[in-house]
């Protein structure tokens, strides 16, 4: 596996995991996920949207108080660092008329993938920047199966529990 990214887009589930909020995620993938939380608050950057649409799900799944697990301090980190540029990136993303969480941005799926409607914002975030910054995944096993597709369309995975969400990919699609 490769070195974990410093500097990337963090999917909700990733700071739920580190609070061991994910039935069925290993004591493990909970302390991987908290690792990598740590990484990016400690030396790295997260990217995020300019419409708050990250902010918010985060919001909806985590403590602002920054207590008590690793992910709700890593919203409280996000929330303190978020306008100033140096820590968090907002990048511009441009809502489609027909549907405001679909973006211009976004790649067009590819073969067997379907986009989850919370799952735009953070492929178009990671589309819409110049770097590509690679999506942090801990335990969402669909983004699994669509990692080939993904990478065509120019959008990079990082798996904190590739083990375990290899497995419930195959136990949730019978392969």
């Amino acid at each position: 596996m490769s070195s974990m990214p410093k500097r990337c887009v963090i999917d909700t589930n990733v700071p739920a995991t580190a609070n061991a909020a994910n039935i069925g995620a290993s004591p493990e993938c909970v302390a991987s996920s908290a690792r990598a939380l740590k990484t990016v608050m400690d030396k790295g950057h997260a990217f995020i949207d300019d419409k708050g649409l990250i902010v918010a799900e985060y919001r909806k799944h985590l403590s602002g108080k920054g207590q008590p697990g690793p992910g709700d301090a890593f919203l409280r980190w996000v929330l303190t660092h978020e306008w100033g540029g140096e820590r968090v990136t907002r990048v511009s993303l441009t809502p489609k008329q027909a549907d405001s969480e679909d973006f211009d941005e976004l790649p067009a799926p590819t073969g067997e993938v379907i986009y989850d409607p919370s799952d735009k914002k953070f492929l178009a975030v990671a589309a819409a920047h110049g770097e590509h910054p690679p999506i942090l995944q801990s335990f969402d096993s669909k983004w699994w199966g669509w990692r080939d597709s993904l990478a065509k369309a120019g959008v990079s995975i990082h798996f904190l529990c590739p083990v375990e969400i290899a497995r419930k990919y195959q136990e949730k699609m019978g392969q």
